[in-house]
């Protein structure tokens, strides 16, 4: 199974989590896309853009921060950060 945990921040508080999971057998990148398209669904938020740093981070270590700047609609929150907390192998 695949779970990836979506976190909305502002001002170093939690405001809003879930937990994305997926037991398709799809690719991990298919995989991670799906679960942002359904969490950014479920929080009312548009899809953020995937800028060359948050790439990197998230490669490195399965985890990134999509800031303001990553998002085209204006944001009531500081980020939104994503982290897989289960892949299957």
């Amino acid at each position: 199974m695949f779970r990836l945990w979506v976190r909305l921040v502002d001002d170093n508080h939690l405001v809003k989590d879930m937990v994305v999971c997926d037991e398709s057998n799809d690719t991990r990148t298919h995989k991670v896309m799906n679960a942002i398209e359904k969490a950014c669904y479920e929080l009312d938020l548009s899809k953020p853009i995937w800028l060359d740093n948050i790439v990197k981070d998230f490669q490195l270590h399965a985890k990134c921060r999509f800031n303001k700047d990553a998002f085209v609609e204006q944001i009531d929150f500081d980020y939104m950060e994503i982290q897989v907390i289960e892949e299957d192998y």
